[in-house]
């Protein structure tokens, strides 16, 4: 359990109890003294937001809620909120905390009960909420270095939600009368997420915009690390999911100026707005470049989270010339503290930027990222939201931005359910209709199918045309509402039908070896067939690429074998060479079919034969590039720019070729030598 490392004193203020009063709806509510206080902690690690710690007056007493609104208290208000009682299970009973409530409709009821009592209602701020579940205490929590397990429902990060009664006021009150202060559900409060500062303030009310408001306090299905005081988390406000509630406080406005919002990242900076003059590389002469590292780690004082595991990229081309990657970093991939780290290569430069943070939802897993330009000016980004940790019960939010990258909307949750289907994986393209397509990962685990979800107006509402909910029988060939393999790529044919590869969910050939699963898909994505391919299976720490390329072919990145492969006999797939030799090489490669996926005649190492020695970091580390071997393995994304020039990315490492030098053959004794 993580300990609150701050070791200050609080101004004295007695601990006693306080009368309560009772409002028309059977609200308690206790008066809160005015005080100061110490806000936030040391903030080590993923707690970085806790710090600086930093002195705050509370200058007037205001009168707090003693519990979370129930169902019958917000039904009140919003009688058709009933219809979501129960929904995942959760607060069926009139005295269970409601849930299942967005930041508007939190505010609205506290206007709709300022007008009912004549007495101003608005949520906590951030300083109000922690200074009030402090209650004259220093420690992690009001009831100590711990919680005690009486306080505790389900608090462990579950991919399925363990159902758990909602009940308020179950638990002692801390010393100033308040109850469910650590857990039961999170609670919004008013302020915008941001930053703090050291200096001290007075009746602090937060930024004054951002993406994100306030939650405090923690949830069931929770480590109890995430139930702290000082713990700060975050949510966009449209969410609406079974872990946050609300209270209320029954006070007028601290008429405080909120702090200045936040000033712009380094992706963000002196990004031109020139339109960039794009020259056509060769095509007959064949280009592969030096591979360079673009996740480079920032410097330890920058101030940007950055992690042990970087992973899962995207990549996209702008119109200024320049390219902006985006990946996650994380300690473990289904922790809370991941977040979306972004790095720009500017026009004309030979180094990728120093990375900085790109998107967090505070306290949330951010499992699956793409990155996307329509070609006319519109980058789209697009990434999955949990409401706790893990990465199967995502939301899936949306941004765009009209200058290169340097400025995006505020995150739209597209598809707001927090639910299967909907962990991101780079590689949204535009259908020959105009449409945005977006492939997700259908299952958490190794395998289970991929799904797409498609926009027909340009991002403002996305649709999952797939009708079978139920997981397909991809073995035996049988159609189905779902792309055979996780990570898939998928890509549109000249006659309108969809064709995409994936991993896991193998089938196999005639001979009755696994081969990487194939799927198509004639009717937008509502149904797929399934059948083996002649490319072998991939597997953990791989992803594959499927593009159509500016030049007309339809080119498929994958890997001759997964590392930890123990049969010798399986390693490896043969190339051949500028002689017509046949050679064994290992790694990825990349081949072409020219006939729209039936036949695959060129296949192509994705090494120039010299010797190198790289990291491809995440899951792949140290390798040996030279004639017969490549990256063994990485997440792959990809983009075209209008030159031509092809850009792959892995997990770690940039690589620069074209179509010419794909067709080119390898010349593998010369190499050798």
């Amino acid at each position: 359990m993580q300990v609150n490392r701050l070791i200050v004193a609080f101004l004295f203020v007695a601990k006693t109890a306080f009368a309560q009063e009772t409002n028309s709806l059977g609200m308690k509510l206790v008066t809160v003294p005015a005080g100061r206080f110490y806000m936030g902690s040391e903030g080590e690690g993923e707690d970085y937001d806790e710090a600086p710690v930093h002195r705050v007056t509370i200058s007037k007493p205001f009168r707090m809620a003693v519990t979370e609104v129930t169902n019958a208290q917000y039904e009140a208000f919003d009688p058709e909120h009933k219809k979501l009682r129960g929904k995942a299970g959760f607060s069926k009973e009139d005295n269970e905390a409601v849930v299942f409530v967005s930041y508007a409709e939190a505010v609205a009821f506290c206007e709709w009960l300022s007008k009912k009592e004549g007495k101003p209602y608005r949520l906590p701020t951030e300083a109000e909420w922690e200074y009030a579940c402090h209650a004259g205490t220093v420690t992690p929590f009001s009831t100590g270095r711990f919680l005690p397990q009486s306080y505790q429902k389900s608090q462990k990060t579950d991919r399925v939600p363990v159902v758990v009664p909602l009940t308020v006021g179950q638990t002692p009150a801390n010393a100033w009368g308040l109850q469910d202060m650590h857990g039961n559900v999170e609670e919004w409060c008013s302020d915008w997420y941001g930053p703090y500062e050291a200096a001290e303030q007075r009746d602090p009310v937060g930024r004054a915009s951002g993406p994100f408001r306030v939650t405090r306090g923690g949830s069931h299905g929770t480590p109890v690390q995430y139930l702290r005081t000082t713990n700060r988390l975050g949510m966009i406000p449209e969410d609406k999911n079974w872990l946050v509630g609300f209270r209320v406080v029954q006070a007028e406005k601290p008429s405080t100026q909120p702090l200045p919002a936040l000033p712009p990242k380094t992706y963000a900076l002196n990004v031109s707005q020139k339109p960039f003059a794009w020259k056509t590389v060769s095509a007959t002469q064949p280009v592969f470049m030096e591979p360079v590292r673009y996740a480079n780690r920032p410097d330890c004082n920058a101030g940007v989270p950055y992690y042990s595991h970087n992973h899962q990229p995207a990549i996209a081309w702008m119109p200024n010339g320049d390219l902006m990657a985006i990946w996650f970093s994380t300690e473990k991939e289904s922790g809370r503290e991941m977040t979306v780290i972004a790095s720009r290569l500017r026009a004309g430069q030979t180094r990728w930027d120093a990375p900085s943070e790109f998107f967090k939802v505070p306290d949330r897993n951010m499992t699956g990222s793409s990155i996307f330009h329509d070609g006319k000016g519109t980058i789209y980004h697009m990434n999955g939201v949990e409401a706790s940790g893990d990465w199967q019960n995502l939301a899936m939010s949306l941004r765009t931005s009209r200058d290169n990258g340097a400025t995006w909307t505020a995150p739209k949750l597209v598809a707001p359910e927090h639910e299967k289907r909907h962990q991101v994986i780079a590689g949204m393209f535009q259908t020959k209709e105009g449409w945005l397509v977006q492939t997700c990962d259908a299952d958490p685990s190794s395998s289970g199918g991929s799904a797409i979800h498609v926009s027909k107006d340009g991002g403002k509402t996305w649709a999952a045309p797939y009708t079978d909910p139920q997981k397909p029988d991809f073995k035996n060939g049988a159609s189905g509402g779902l792309i055979a393999g996780i990570h898939a790529g998928v890509t549109q044919l000249k006659d309108g039908s969809l064709m995409a590869f994936g991993r896991g969910d193998n089938i196999a050939n005639a001979d009755g070896i696994p081969r990487m699963p194939m799927s198509l898909s004639r009717d937008m994505g509502k149904t797929w067939t399934y059948s083996p391919s002649e490319f072998p299976p991939i597997g953990g720490g791989q992803r594959l690429i499927l593009h159509r390329l500016n030049e007309g072919p339809i080119m498929l990145i994958g890997f001759t074998h997964h590392p930890e492969e123990p049969d010798e006999a399986k390693k490896g797939m043969l190339f051949t060479d500028d002689k017509g030799k046949s050679f064994r090489g290992h790694g990825m490669y990349a081949t072409l079919s020219f006939d729209e996926g039936k036949t695959w005649p060129v296949k192509k190492l994705l090494t120039d034969g010299q010797y190198r020695y790289l990291n491809g970091g995440a899951w792949t580390g140290a390798f040996e590039m030279d004639a017969t071997h490549a990256e063994p393995r990485g997440y792959l994304a990809l983009t075209q720019t209008p030159d031509n020039l092809i850009h792959l990315i892995s997990s770690s490492i940039h690589y620069r070729f074209n179509l010419a030098w794909l067709q080119q053959k390898m010349v593998v004794e010369a190499a050798r030598q």
